[in-house]
C-alpha cells in the first residue's frame, strides 16, 4: 500500500489514517489537529507496509474509513503501539459479507461492471447529495480507472478474510450509508461502542472534524 505524510512536523503524536478504496492524498488534503503528524495509507493493491514510519510516536490515533477498516486490522493486528484511540468509520472488519459488510453480490457486481461510468455512479452513491458530490469533486482523487479496478480485484481476492482479531475502541455508523448497510455495520460492531450520525458513506464535514481533532468522538469518557 502507499503511505504518505499529509502533515510531517516531527510532532510527538500521530494520526494514522487508513482511507477507503480509490482514495489518495488529495481527497484528505485538510487541516490536521495541532500537535499531530498525519500519515495517510491507501491503495490496497499490495499489503506491504513500512512499520518504521510509526516509530518514535508517543501516542497514535488510528482512524480508518470504509475498506480501510479491514486494511488497518490486517496490517496492525498483533502489533503493540501506544494507541490513544482506534476509530472505525463507515466500514467493518468483514468488508465483503452479507450480514456484516458489503453484500457479496453487490461487491462482485461492482467489479464485474467497473468502468468510468460505474465509478461516477459509485461516487454519487457515497456522497448522496448534490452538495456532497460537489465537495467530493473539489478533493477528487487523481487515480486512473484501471488502477482502481486492480485495487478492487486485490480486495476481492483477500477481503473475505476478516480482521476481527484487531480491537477497535469506537465505530461511527452513517445512518444514510449506501455502501456498507447500517444494519450490517450494527451487526459487525455488537461488541464495540457505536456512534450513529445522520451522514452518507462519505461526508466531507465529518472528515474535516475528525482530522482537525474537533470531533467530540475523540474524547474518552
Amino acid at each position: 500500500m502507499k503511505q504518505r505524510f499529509i502533515k510531517k512536523e516531527n510532532n510527538p503524536r500521530l494520526l494514522l489514517f487508513f482511507a477507503g478504496w480509490g482514495s489518495d492524498e488529495r481527497l484528505f488534503d485538510r487541516p490536521v489537529a495541532d500537535g499531530y503528524d498525519c500519515l495517510l495509507c491507501f491503495d490496497y493493491r499490495s499489503p506491504d507496509f513500512d512499520y518504521a514510519l510509526l516509530d518514535g510516536y508517543r501516542e497514535i490515533r488510528l482512524l480508518a474509513w470504509s475498506m480501510g477498516v479491514w486494511a488497518a486490522g490486517q496490517t496492525l493486528a498483533g502489533r503493540d503501539y501506544p494507541w490513544q484511540m482506534r476509530l472505525a468509520v463507515g466500514g467493518t472488519p468483514f468488508p465483503i459479507d452479507d450480514r456484516r459488510g458489503i453484500p457479496e453480490a453487490v461487491f462482485r457486481g461492482t467489479l464485474a461492471h467497473f468502468s468510468d461510468a460505474a465509478l461516477a455512479r459509485f461516487r454519487r452513491r457515497i456522497c448522496g447529495t448534490a452538495e456532497q458530490v460537489k465537495e467530493f469533486l473539489s478533493h477528487r482523487p487523481y487515480r486512473p480507472v484501471e488502477e482502481l479496478r486492480e485495487e478492487l480485484q486485490a480486495l476481492a481476492a483477500c477481503a473475505c478474510r476478516p480482521s476481527a482479531s484487531f480491537v477497535w475502541d469506537k465505530a461511527i455508523i452513517g445512518t444514510r450509508d449506501k455502501i456498507f448497510p447500517p444494519a450490517n455495520q450494527r451487526e459487525a460492531w455488537r461488541d464495540v461502542e457505536v456512534i450513529e450520525r445522520d451522514v452518507e458513506h462519505y461526508d466531507g464535514g465529518l472528515f474535516d472534524r475528525l482530522l482537525s481533532g474537533e470531533e467530540a468522538v475523540w474524547t474518552k469518557p
